[in-house]
Formats: structure tokens, C-alpha cells, sequence
């Protein structure tokens, strides 16, 4: 063989050496780059633009609570959309229901009495709170509204019912609408003076836009003449007026709160001075009865002694002027 060919035989068998490394880098380099896509898919969805993978939803938590309310402005929906937090959050959707309350001029003690809230009204330390100022906004006809929170077995009761039996309703929550007559101070705990007050409602009619009217008048005027007999000829003269007038307007059906007092008197026990709680105003209470007491003109010794319910104060609410049920 001579030289040539050996060398030739060299040369072949180093191409396909080199071949061959080349061929087992390129299959090295393809196995990594192929690992390297397959750590980097999940984290690269957002940015290839791909869909994600379906993610278990959760509901978002109520981050400002007192701000709740403001995302609606019906009523209805706000109530609605905390009742649909119950599943997920019993505590949430609490919060949301008060925001709501507070947030909203919120009527709907029809919802809150429902079956879904019932479970909280049982439960919650606040639900009496939240139940006398729906009460309140709702134009603060206690009485009525007495009956409808009975129907569910609430028990908030009345004045009538706790001075009738005060060792039944001692200790329990009362509802009364009150007008405070006079605060006084007892050391650093005021003594109000309360005067029950009984709503009733006053219709009247109140013109809505234009009016109409029409006034009229005619005067007719002549002479008649001819003869009179034994007086001769003779002439009458005369005149005639007359006038119309005719208005028409439009009215609409309106009602107003008259608040008339009962009869009934309490002495209420802050646990602090408060400004706003002023004589002269009307208020919805929410009260605990602890009991009955002789005022100062009885005798302790007289059964038949005058006496006055004593309640502790809990919380208190201005009524609605306007609203009516």
C-alpha cells in the first residue's frame, strides 16, 4: 500500500471521528435545552402568552369592612352580596351585613330576619344593636316592628310587656322609642329620664307640579219699554253679571311620623356622659330591663307604691323623620 492511500485511510477515519463528536455534542446540547424548557414552562405562561392552568378560586376578604357598603347603592344588592359571603366567612359576612346597615339607608328587616341570617342573630353579641338601628331607619315604629321580630323568636321585647311582669323580662333586652326629658348626674354615671313615645302616621295632600286656573265674569244690561196700564207708557231698565271660576291641580298622597307619648316612663343608666343623647329628642333604645324602682314620693315599705322601670342603656338611635311601615 503505498503512502497515499494510508494517508487518505487516516484522513477518512478522523472525518468520521469528528463527525461522530459532533454528532454526540449536538445530541448533548438538544437533551439540556429540552430540560431547560421543561423547568421554564410554568413560569414562562404569562409571558408566551399561554393559557394558565384552571386555579382554585377563593373568595377576596373584605379588606376595609366599614368600606363595604360603598360598592353598592341599593339596599337590596348590598344585603345580597354579604348573604353570599355566609359559605365562605360567617365572620365576613357579618361585617359586610353591618357595613351595609351603616352604610345604606337600610329597611330590609324582612331580609335580615330570613332564614340565612338567623344562625347570626342567635349568636352575634351585636345583633340586637344591628336590629334596633334597621328599626330606627325604618322610621322607628318600635311597636310594629316588635311583632315582626317576635314572629322569628327574637327576644327584644317591649315596655308594655317588661313593667306588666318585671321578674319575667328581668335582664332581657327592651325597644322602646324615647324622648329624653331630663339627664341628670350621679357621680360619673348620668340617669336619663325617658318618656315612651307611640308613632302613629298622618296623611296629607301636597301639590305636584302645575296648577290651573280660570276666572270668568259677563255683565248683560238693557231696557225693556211699553205700556203700564193707568201709568202709561213706562221704561224698565236692568242689568245681569255673572262669573265662573274653575282651578284645577295635581296632588300626591303623603305621610308624616307623629310621635304622641304613651303614658309610660323609664329612668335609663349611661355608662357616660353623652353630648348627643340630648333632652328634647326623640330616640329608638335598646336597653336592658334590670327591674323596677320605688320613686322618691313612695314608701320601700308600700306594695302600692309608685315605681319606675330602671333600664342600662346599650345603645340608642335616631328614627328616620320620613320613612313609614
Amino acid at each position: 500500500m503505498s503512502t497515499l492511500q494510508k494517508l487518505s485511510k487516516v484522513a477518512a477515519r478522523s472525518s468520521a471521528a469528528l463527525l461522530c463528536t459532533l454528532a454526540v455534542v449536538g445530541c448533548g446540547s438538544t437533551r439540556h435545552t429540552h430540560t431547560v424548557e421543561e423547568t421554564a414552562v410554568p413560569d414562562s405562561f404569562a409571558a408566551q402568552g399561554r393559557p394558565a392552568p384552571a386555579a382554585r378560586t377563593e373568595p377576596a376578604p373584605l379588606v376595609e369592612p366599614k368600606a363595604y357598603a360603598t360598592r353598592f347603592t341599593i339596599p337590596a344588592q348590598c344585603e345580597a352580596a354579604a348573604r353570599r359571603l355566609l359559605p365562605t366567612s360567617r365572620d365576613d359576612a357579618w361585617t359586610a351585613l353591618k357595613s351595609c346597615v351603616e352604610g345604606t339607608h337600610f329597611t330590609l328587616l324582612g331580609a335580615v330576619l330570613g332564614n340565612a341570617w338567623a344562625e347570626e342573630l342567635r349568636t352575634r353579641p351585636d345583633a340586637a344593636q344591628l336590629l334596633a338601628q334597621v328599626v330606627a331607619q325604618r322610621g322607628g315604629s318600635v311597636e310594629g316592628d316588635l311583632r315582626l321580630l317576635h314572629a322569628r323568636k327574637v327576644p327584644i321585647f317591649g315596655l308594655t310587656a317588661a313593667v306588666a311582669q318585671p321578674e319575667v323580662y328581668k335582664g332581657r333586652y327592651l325597644l322602646l322609642r324615647a324622648q329624653v326629658a331630663d339627664v341628670r348626674s350621679e357621680g360619673d354615671k348620668p340617669t336619663v329620664w325617658l318618656v315612651e313615645q307611640g308613632l302613629t302616621s298622618v296623611a296629607s295632600e301636597q301639590p305636584v307640579g302645575y296648577s290651573t286656573r280660570k276666572d270668568t265674569a259677563s255683565i248683560r244690561s238693557g231696557t225693556v219699554g211699553g205700556d203700564a196700564g193707568m201709568l202709561g207708557r213706562a221704561n224698565l231698565g236692568g242689568q245681569l253679571s255673572t262669573s265662573e271660576r274653575e282651578q284645577s291641580s295635581t296632588t300626591v298622597q303623603r305621610f308624616d311620623n307623629l310621635a304622641d307619648e304613651t303614658g309610660r316612663e323609664a329612668l335609663g343608666r349611661l355608662a357616660q356622659p353623652d353630648p348627643f343623647f340630648a333632652p328634647g329628642k326623640d330616640f329608638v333604645v335598646l336597653a336592658r330591663f334590670d327591674g323596677m324602682r320605688i320613686t322618691s314620693s313612695g314608701d320601700d315599705d308600700d306594695e302600692a307604691a309608685p315605681k319606675l322601670p330602671v333600664l342600662t342603656i346599650v345603645g340608642y338611635y335616631a328614627p328616620h323623620p320620613l320613612v313609614v311601615y
